[in-house]
């Protein structure tokens, strides 16, 4: 039976004072080999109070125990050791085996346990970035395909950039660079990635050798580019955590309740939202805001070349009159306001990409399916302004007055638009004239009963001389426009002519028409 701490240090102390065993154990009241195990505890430096330990069955199968575990490296499993055991004659069972190697395999971790320091930064010194899985996105073709994630952050500022990009090629990493350093304002000294062949072609005996493009755009920049130890995220967590943090916010999931997007666009509003959220919050860490952080790591960041880095954006072309390039004998459109600047395009297995140096840096503005010449690839939606809908249908008039009386009508409301366009449309006469009495009639009644005529008479199709004033008083009479009947040949005041139908002819005695 276990002592008290209380009854072993009188038993201690009863040895203290006699020195002798026996007579400590008859002070105590114990046996004298228990005083002599205590004493012997004591004066080897261990604790007295520990168990005491026997011999055990798997006592002189422990080095072999120790020598699976090490050469494993801690992963053999404890089934597989107690065969090798019962097979040198070990005799016990299963579940002392168990014990023995979760314990030998405890004092392995704890001597090979990986060493964590924490990341001393210093401002304009490194820059991590990485790739993450976005959300599923409709692409230029109308079918939905998933995108990607550029994430990148400053080490010492924790500013953040996150940029949606449909591939992970080399062109669309150096137009992401080129971007992400320009919002940050300057180059820093390092930056770190993960080991892609973008950025890594091969490791030979260990040592990673870059893709001679990124190293020339590094030099371009003024930044040298490192990378991660090979299938080890933990040597470089400050761009996982972005990436992490970006994908719990911008893909949409259970958790965080967000809905679909319908188009790029709308993704990279979301990532825009994103940083401008997160960089302008304390961080937890740092205590500071990042963005006012940025503020000072600029003075430490290298200036930028006005001209970016395009070796590797593809063949260059002028953007046409009519909004488009030409490449390959086939015409493709681009967005807004580039007409007359230069825009690379490059090829992405059956897609076209075409990349423009906008102010943010350079910005993927297209993505086309490839063509053949006689078939030309037009983005509707790169022409907002056009006269034709996207359907190829015209676009209905946008009245605009010009003159006084023009204006005055016009602002009635939506009403007399409605009814400016549809009178155009079937050709009413005096158009100009009913104008003007609309204006005198609602000098009388008011600007909110006439215009609500007016919007009747469109959809009605009433553009006669009084239909405008009776319908006012129709409407001034409290009855409904719920059953607005429509002027066509199915309701008219014309008195029929079913009565005619019998003329000329006289029933017989049978009743019989003949």
């Amino acid at each position: 039976m276990k002592k008290s701490d209380r009854e072993i240090m009188e038993i201690l102390e009863a040895f203290d004072v006699t020195g002798c065993a026996h007579s400590a154990a008859q002070l105590a009241g114990v046996d004298p080999k228990t005083v002599r195990r205590y004493v012997g505890a004591r004066d080897e430096g261990r604790p007295v109070d520990a168990p005491v330990q026997r011999p055990k069955l798997l006592d002189p199968f422990l080095p072999k125990v120790e020598e699976l575990v090490e050469a494993s490296e801690g992963t053999v499993r404890a089934d597989v050791v107690h065969e090798r055991l019962a097979a040198m004659g070990f005799t016990g069972d299963e579940r002392t085996t168990r014990r023995a190697v979760a314990q030998v395999k405890a004092t392995y971790a704890d001597g090979h346990r990986r060493q964590y320091r924490p990341w001393i930064t210093e401002p304009g010194l490194w820059l991590q970035f990485d790739w993450g899985s976005g959300p599923i996105v409709f692409g230029p073709d109308g079918r939905p395909r998933p995108t990607l994630l550029f994430c990148a952050w400053l080490a010492w500022s924790r500013f953040r950039v996150v940029i949606p990009t449909w591939d992970r090629r080399l062109g669309t990493l150096l137009t992401c660079l080129d971007t992400m350093l320009r919002r940050v304002g300057g180059a820093p000294t390092y930056a770190l990635t993960d080991n892609e062949k973008t950025v890594t072609v091969e490791h030979v005996a260990g040592v990673p050798v870059r893709h001679p493009m990124i190293v020339a755009a590094g030099r371009h920049y003024g930044l040298t580019v490192h990378t991660c130890i090979p299938f080890d995220p933990e040597s470089k967590g400050g761009s996982e955590a972005t990436v992490r943090i970006a994908k719990a916010d911008l893909v949409p999931t259970r958790a965080n309740l967000r809905s679909g997007y319908n188009s790029f666009a709308e993704l990279a509003e979301a990532c825009e939202a994103f940083c401008e959220k997160v960089n302008n919050r304390v961080h937890r860490e740092t205590n500071r805001v990042p963005a006012e952080a940025l503020l000072v790591e600029q003075r430490r960041l290298h200036p930028l070349p006005d001209a970016p880095f395009t070796a590797a954006l593809g063949e260059t072309r002028s953007v046409n009159a009519d909004q488009t390039i030409r490449f390959g004998s086939v015409r493709y459109s681009t967005p807004p306001g580039l007409v007359g600047r230069e825009v690379w395009v490059r090829t992405d297995g059956e897609e076209l990409v075409i990349t423009a140096p906008l102010e943010a840096g350079l910005t993927e503005v297209a993505r086309h399916r490839l063509s053949t010449p006689g078939n030309p690839r037009i983005d509707l939606s790169h022409y907002p302004d056009h006269p034709q809908q996207p359907d190829g249908s015209p676009k209905p008039p946008q009245p605009k007055g010009r003159s006084s009386e023009e204006k005055a009508f016009l602002a009635l409301g939506p009403g007399a638009h409605s009814w400016l366009v549809e009178a155009a449309a079937v050709g009413a006469a005096r158009v100009r004239s009913k104008m003007t009495a609309a204006l005198e009639l609602a000098a009388l009644v008011g600007v909110g009963p006439v215009d609500a005529a007016l919007g009747v008479a469109a959809a009605a199709g009433r553009f006669a001389e009084d239909d405008l004033l009776a319908i006012v008083t129709h409407r001034a009479n409290g009855a409904s426009i719920t059953a607005l009947v429509v002027a066509d040949e199915d309701h008219s005041v014309q008195p029929g002519t079913s009565a005619w139908a019998r003329f000329g002819t006289r029933p017989d005695v049978d009743g019989q028409e003949f």
